[in-house]
This record gives C-alpha cells, structure tokens and sequence, in this order.
C-alpha cells in the first residue's frame, strides 16, 4: 500500500502534466489523465460558462460541480479555493467579492499556480493571489477567510480529516463552505473498483458518502447540508468490459455507485475547537 505522501507525490505529478495541456485535451479524459471517456467526462463537469466571472483560459474542466454557485459569497467576502487549479473558482468568486474582498487560491502544484498566476496577470485583479501549500497544512493564517470554496480535489487528498481540521481553522467564526467532491455510497463490485478509479473522474481516494458527512460534523461544523448531488453514470461499454450483462443490470439497480456532491457547513459564531461547544 502506498503512503500518503507517495499518493501526494503521484497527484502532483498528475496535476502538473495537466497543467500544460489545452482543455481541449483534458476533455478527452478523466481528470486529465488520458484513460476516460469522453462520456464519463461530460456526465462529471458541470458547466461554468454562464457563470459571471468565467475565464475560459482557467477552465480545464477539472471539476465535478458548481461550488462558488453555491457559495453565498458576499461583496468583500475573504474566500479561500482549495486546490485553486488554473484559477476559475477564484475567478468566479472575485466576481461576486468585488474590488473590497479578497480571494486566495492554493494549490500544491507549481506549474497549475504558474498557469493561474498567468491567469490574474492577464485579467489585472490586485486582489486575488495564488499560494503553493499543502491543503493539510493551509499557508494562511486562523480566522482569515468568509468562506471556502473547493472543487472535486479533496477526494485526491489522503487525509481529509486534516483537510477539515484546516478548513475549520482557517475559517472565521461564523464563515462558511461549500465543496464539491466525489463521494461512493455502498461497496462498488471488486471488478469495477479498478474501472471506477479510470472512468468515474479519478475517485482512487473517494470514501463513502456517510463516512464524509461524519468527519464534517466531528470536525465541529454545523448547519450541515447538501446543496446539491448527482450520480456519476459509468458507460455501458465501460461496464461490459468488467462486468457480465447479469451483473451490470443488478449494478445498477443496486443503488451502489459514485456521487458528486457539493457540502455546506458553518464553523459556529463562537467555538475554540470542536466538541468545546455547548
């Protein structure tokens, strides 16, 4: 089994070849990585275009929903994007946030900042900036941020315990998310577990939808809800190269599948730390 940091190292790898292709490109595969159907793609992306803000130049169709949609960003809004990319969730937020707030993306690959740093020169924002770190370890400072935007990258991270603990801190009391992520509700088939990872929008890292939403409340957050959720559909042809016909059909009549979901949760108005609260 690989260790969490070879996992990074790998996702890192990943995200950088990503990074220096056209979206054109990663269109043609899941997260980028030249093993998925176009299919799978279409039915993991939500579309940005008619979003205000978009910046086509930072869409590489990474995503697996809308989170700034559902973001509740206010003018002058201090908002952090998890795994910023090539910048369009930043983009999109600096939109609502106006000239008074402020928007922060970080990310752990250089040549993605590279690519959004190009991004926000182009377009002349003074207050959006890009930050390489590590999600479990945030470079930014406690209680800085309104909200906190992500999209379809903490199923990538090893520990997203971690990921929570930091999301928590870096909160301001009363702050808020809205991520979207890619969950699995029950125990896929052990012949599509390997398919799922190539097809259904790189999930190796996914966990089970009630396992997700437990680590959010045990991570003292509350007002807890899904904003939004859809089922990841795997291609019939992609099932009929792992599954005989008898067993696609009861596959999906199961209920058993891939999720993208997009979570809100409030850090308390005043809290030290969870489980402190009463």
């Amino acid at each position: 089994m690989q260790t969490e940091q070879e996992l990074k190292e790998l996702v890192k790898q990943k995200y950088s070849e990503i990074a220096l292709q056209d979206k054109d490109t990663n269109a043609s595969s899941c997260c980028g990585s030249g093993c998925c159907s176009t299919e799978v793609y279409n039915i993991m992306t939500d579309d940005y275009t008619d979003l205000k803000g978009y910046n086509p130049e930072a869409d590489l169709g990474l995503g697996c929903g809308l989170p700034t949609e559902f973001a509740q960003i206010k003018p002058g809004d201090t908002v952090v994007d998890l795994g910023s990319g090539a910048g369009n969730d930043c983009f999109i937020a600096r939109s609502v946030t106006g000239d008074t707030g402020k928007v922060i993306g970080i990310d752990f690959t250089e040549a993605m900042l590279d690519k959004a740093r190009a991004n926000v020169d182009k377009l002349g924002y003074n207050n959006v900036e890009f930050r390489l770190g590590d999600i479990e370890k945030m470079p930014i400072t406690a209680n800085a941020a309104d909200v906190i935007v992500s999209n379809c990258v903490l199923n990538l991270v090893p520990n997203k315990n971690n990921v929570f603990k930091e999301i928590f801190r870096v909160l301001k009391p009363g702050g808020h998310f809205s991520i979207s992520d890619v969950v699995l509700v029950g125990v896929l088939p052990e012949k599509l577990q390997g398919a799922a990872e190539m097809y259904a929008g790189c999930i190796s890292g996914a966990i089970q939808k009630d396992e997700y939403m437990n680590l959010i409340s045990a991570n003292g957050f509350k007002n807890i809800a899904i904003q939004k959720e859809k089922a990841i559909i795997i291609p019939d042809d992609i099932l009929a190269a792992y599954l005989s016909a008898e067993e696609a059909d009861a596959f999906q009549k199961s209920g058993l599948g891939i999720y993208s979901v997009t979570v809100f949760a409030q850090k308390p108005e005043a809290c030290c730390a969870p489980g402190c609260c009463n």
